[in-house]
């Protein structure tokens, strides 16, 4: 993970800067880069985004967006998979969905890299959470565990029979531990 080493800039400059690979966000004046994901992370982002949509998306619920920066609260942070619910991913005046997403999504997922800090990660979680996101999930490939953050109450479920609880628009998406780690296998 990089950190600015140049002068501070507000969240404005930041936000005219080129986006980088792998993304930059902007955390309490803070500019950090975000670790390039690797195999697993990839295939989980992958997997996991489509499969929400799958179900979510052709009822128009909530649509799953990977890598989509989101700037709310004077930050400005790029979640692996952010959950939208359908009535607030922002249009454009031709209808079409807006490049600018000014709010936390309603359902974060962020999967772990070898090389990242879990603290940093929980942080944006909680962070989205205290700006009204329903639900936020932190996925530990290494660890086969899921961390589920509601509220200020933090769930562990690292069993493959357990079935992974979901915000209450995405209901119809059901997904045990087990079914989310066997994303890797295929």
């Amino acid at each position: 993970m990089l950190r600015s080493q140049s002068k501070t800039l507000t969240l404005a400059e930041f936000l005219q800067q080129p986006e980088t690979k792998p993304a930059c966000e902007y955390i309490d004046g803070e500019i950090i880069q975000k670790p390039m994901p690797q195999g697993k992370h990839s295939t989980i982002q992958t997997e996991e985004s489509a499969a929400i949509n799958v179900i979510l998306k052709p009822q128009r619920i909530a649509r799953a967006f990977t890598e989509l920066r989101c700037t709310f609260s004077g930050r400005s942070v790029v979640q692996d998979i952010s959950v939208f619910t359908w009535e607030r991913i922002p249009r454009d005046e031709n209808g079409e969905i807006a490049n600018i997403f000014p709010y936390p999504p309603d359902w974060t997922i962020e999967i772990l890299s070898p090389d990242q800090s879990q603290t940093k990660v929980t942080k944006n979680i909680l962070h989205c959470l205290k700006y009204k996101t329903q639900m936020g999930w932190l996925i530990d490939p290494s660890e086969q565990t899921v961390f589920v953050y509601v509220g200020e109450t933090i769930q562990v479920f690292d069993q493959a029979a357990q079935v992974l609880p979901v915000p209450g628009f995405a209901i119809t998406f059901q997904q045990t531990v087990g079914d989310l780690f066997a994303l890797l296998l295929e």
